[in-house]
């Protein structure tokens, strides 16, 4: 089923999610990767806040290549999901609605999305030079020395992306095994 959503994204339209719906996301998303996950993490830590309002929002595991004339960014595709396992669970639990990556999740990070009703999202990876055609603006807003691993605000419009892990952990990855599984009997 096809999807489209404003960003920052509501309970009731992750809630309304099922692995392996398409959606078009249009609003506000962020973008994060390893570097800047350390960073709010130790933020955290300091009992600090982080440099934008979680709740709600999304994370795009995502650093981009330096933009062309003319464009807001460059080639913006994902980045392993797998690698930001460690500091998920906590931005989840502080109202982080969903993510954007590629690949598998940890079982920590599988549950803190069941248990907050958020959802995990993937982007097609190899695609980022067409990824980068739905956003419309980026503007660095916090870690600005972490070079493409700064966090970014992206307004982005029909962005494409697939549920892998729906709010009631549904997993695509799993669920597709079987189907292809059964198909081949």
């Amino acid at each position: 089923m096809d999807h489209h959503i404003k960003a920052p994204i509501s309970k009731e339209d992750t809630k309304s999610l099922n692995a392996g719906d398409f959606v078009y996301l249009t609003g506000i998303i962020y973008t994060a990767r390893d570097a800047a996950h350390k960073r709010m993490k130790e933020t955290l830590d300091r009992n600090e806040s982080l440099p934008f309002n979680i709740k709600g929002n999304m994370i795009y595991y995502m650093g981009p290549s330096p933009a062309r004339e003319g464009r807001p960014i460059g080639s913006a595709g994902p980045t392993t999901a797998s690698r930001m396992d460690k500091y998920t669970p906590q931005l989840l639990d502080m109202g982080m609605a969903g993510m954007i990556g590629k690949g598998k999740r940890s079982k920590e990070v599988i549950e803190a999305i069941v248990r907050n009703k958020a959802v995990y999202f993937a982007a097609v990876g190899g695609a980022g030079a067409l990824l980068s055609k739905c956003i419309l603006s980026s503007e660095v807003i916090a870690y600005d020395d972490l070079g493409t691993e700064a966090i970014r605000r992206l307004e982005v419009k029909d962005f494409p992306v697939i549920v892998v892990i729906d709010s009631e952990g549904n997993n695509l990855y799993e669920t597709a095994i079987e189907k292809y599984r059964e198909d081949q009997k």
